[in-house]
């Protein structure tokens, strides 16, 4: 069975460096690589960046994770949305590996 993915965005890089590292600490979990995403509406958000955390372990773990990311995250700038994928097909791995962070 593969891994559960945990996806968190929030609003900014470093909420999410303080998140990533509150869901590392809670959980048996290991990040795949950032993302971002400036929305059309960026000027209106509290950051005008959204970053996409992505947590991999077991659903016990990563659903941990994604909680103690969120509550972190909350005490800052906030959470846009998250998910927990329990059993990601191969497809949806291989999308974990994109990230626009270093495109300008």
């Amino acid at each position: 069975m593969a891994e559960a993915v945990g996806i968190l965005e929030v609003f900014g890089l470093a909420t999410a460096f303080v998140a990533a590292d509150a869901g590392c600490k809670a959980a048996n979990v290991r990040l795949e690589v950032f993302d971002k995403n400036k929305p059309a509406n960026a000027d209106s958000l509290p950051v005008p960046l959204l970053v996409c955390i992505k947590f991999r372990g077991s659903v016990e773990d990563v659903t941990a994770a994604v909680e103690a990311g969120m509550a972190e995250a909350n005490r800052r700038t906030g959470v846009v949305q998250h998910y927990v994928i329990p059993n990601p097909t191969e497809d949806t791995v291989k999308m974990l590996k994109i990230s626009a962070l270093d495109k300008s």
